[in-house]
């Protein structure tokens, strides 16, 4: 009886790997990715837009790009030296 039981339950363990999962999951491959861009997209017709840059000064404009171009060459401070303090040394 115990011989039959334990067949049983790995037939039914082993069945479960042909369950058909996949056509489920198929269908909804890259729905999150698409989800994403389109939540992206403000203005689907914005490359037609021929002064997408109204309301901007042009030199307050250079004048931010320049700063955003100087920031990768500038090199990072070093952090200050670490001191531990570990009593009173006499």
């Amino acid at each position: 009886m115990t011989i039959r039981l334990t067949v049983l339950v790995l037939a039914g363990a082993c069945l479960q790997g042909c369950a058909q999962t996949t056509p489920r999951w198929d269908r909804q491959f890259g729905s999150a990715t698409r989800a994403n861009l389109a939540a992206q997209v403000l203005d689907p017709a914005a490359a037609a837009n021929r002064h997408p840059a109204t309301g901007i000064d042009g030199g307050a404009a250079k004048g931010a790009h320049d700063r955003y171009q100087k920031s990768f060459t500038q090199k990072e401070s070093a952090p200050p030296a670490l001191i531990i303090n570990t009593g009173s040394a006499r």
